[in-house]
């Protein structure tokens, strides 16, 4: 090639021989990168880990409710109670069949402050229906509810009410039913026409039995 003046035969740049061989290296450069990341995100995922088992509460598991029910009196079994259960003024809760009309009621026999633990005398027991309509009875051992829920402010002792019709029953008073049958249980204030119906009661060595309703 001629030379130009002023300028050294070296100084002249060749021609840029790498240069296709650098376009093939970075082509092959992508390829590899493809590839290898293709098979990164094909790989299969493992599962997690199950999850720790929980540790056991040392918690008790709760006691099942093992009060007896209510006894329920019949003609093969009619004991309600024993008289070392019973102490003044105290209740328990029986059901009755009663034999006239074949229906289980719900009843109650209260000790007494009268009369001795080993007599019929010295308990009351009586149906917790009320003798006309539907409504239940209650006995009442809170002097405060009797005075407040019933505006009965002479209250000195544990009464039965029903509070339907706000009626309060004496259990140390009588009443006198037409064909002069005497009762326990007179009303001393309320609409109810008369006590609960009564259920008779018998002592037979230390046990109390129920024997027959009105």
């Amino acid at each position: 090639m001629p030379q130009i003046p002023g300028i050294s035969p070296n100084s002249q740049r060749s021609p840029g021989v790498g240069g296709p061989w650098l376009i093939i290296v970075g082509l092959l450069a992508v390829l590899v990168a493809v590839f290898g990341g293709g098979r990164f995100f094909s790989k299969p995922r493992h599962p997690d880990p199950p999850p720790a088992p929980v540790a056991q509460s040392d918690i008790p598991a709760p006691v099942a409710d093992i009060t007896p029910a209510v006894p329920v009196v019949s003609e093969q079994d009619p004991v309600i109670a024993s008289i070392s259960e019973l102490k003044p003024w105290a209740s328990k809760e029986f059901t009755f069949r009663n034999r006239m009309t074949n229906e289980y009621v719900g009843a109650l026999i209260v000790r007494l402050p009268v009369g001795s633990p080993a007599q019929a005398y010295g308990y009351w027991s009586f149906s917790m229906k009320a003798a006309f309509g539907t409504c239940q009875l209650e006995y009442i051992e809170d002097l405060q509810k009797i005075k407040t829920d019933y505006g009965y402010p002479q209250a000195k002792h544990p009464m039965v009410g029903n509070p339907c019709s706000r009626t309060l029953f004496d259990p140390l008073k009588y009443a006198t039913l037409p064909g002069n049958v005497v009762t326990r249980g007179a009303i001393v204030q309320g609409s109810d026409l008369r006590p609960p119906l009564g259920i008779e009661i018998e002592l037979r060595g230390k046990d109390i039995l129920a024997i027959r309703m009105e």
